[in-house]
């Protein structure tokens, strides 16, 4: 499976039904590291986020929700995801 931005905000937007979710493929920047493929795609992605299950819970806590929502993709080849969890205003 072919591992987009697209289909990360589309997990996200299904779990954790975020006011705010921006997902963005950094692998071409990553090629030749560890995790990287040859498609300089699919691999490394930064996740900024906004939601109101994060509300009172840890940046830990915060992450694992992230992580657990992307875990199949993770299963499939995803290397690195920054996570950046915008506090609601």
């Amino acid at each position: 499976m072919n591992i987009t931005a697209q289909a990360l905000t589309q997990r996200l937007q299904e779990r954790l039904s975020p006011a705010f979710v921006e997902v963005l493929d950094e692998s071409a920047a990553h090629a030749g590291h560890v995790g990287a493929n040859d498609s300089g795609l699919g691999t490394h992605f930064r996740v900024r986020i906004q939601s109101d299950i994060f509300t009172g819970k840890s940046r830990v806590s915060r992450h694992r929700l992230v992580y657990d929502a992307l875990q199949e993709y993770i299963d499939q080849g995803l290397h690195a995801l920054a996570i950046e969890v915008i506090e609601n205003s």
